[in-house]
């Protein structure tokens, strides 16, 4: 009996939270190894997005995240596969000031959201970490969100 009700819980909360009319694209990988390698891509192909639409990255994270913040690098290309932009960002991941996970979340893990500052129209993003490790560890699923403005 108890584990109906839970089930029945579940899937009113993801009827609710799947009705979101805003939403044009969204897709998360997770990370196999539970490391994020310097050498691994995380592509996603959105087909040709027009702007303007608001491009989200959403990191989860949990608390064996060792550093405050996470620089990643996105690539845009075309459906031609020719890159149309580049920018390396810097995602706050804990407040500098008392060490709080930032975003929301539960327990150890935490899943933060921030905006991509697109300019172009395109087909493909693909994200790398650009921190000075080789194997980036804490980081459990990237993905991207993309909706109307």
């Amino acid at each position: 009996m108890n584990q109906r009700f839970v089930g029945i819980i579940i899937a009113l909360v993801s009827l609710i939270t799947s009705c979101n009319g805003d939403r044009i694209y969204e897709e998360y990988q997770g990370l196999k190894t539970g490391n994020w390698d310097v050498a691994d891509t995380v592509s996603f192909e959105v087909n040709q997005l027009s702007i303007p639409n608001r491009t989200l990255i959403g990191i989860k994270y949990n608390k064996d995240y060792e550093f405050r913040n996470l620089y990643l690098r996105y690539i845009l290309k075309d459906s031609l596969d020719q890159t149309v932009e580049s920018k390396l960002l810097d995602i706050p991941l804990f407040d500098s000031k008392n060490g709080k996970p930032l975003g929301e979340g539960y327990g150890s893990t935490f899943t933060k959201y921030d905006t991509l500052p697109i300019e172009n129209a395109y087909y493909s993003i693909h994200l790398l970490q650009y921190m000075r490790v080789e194997k980036l560890s804490g980081i459990e699923t990237v993905g991207v969100k993309v909706v109307k403005k």
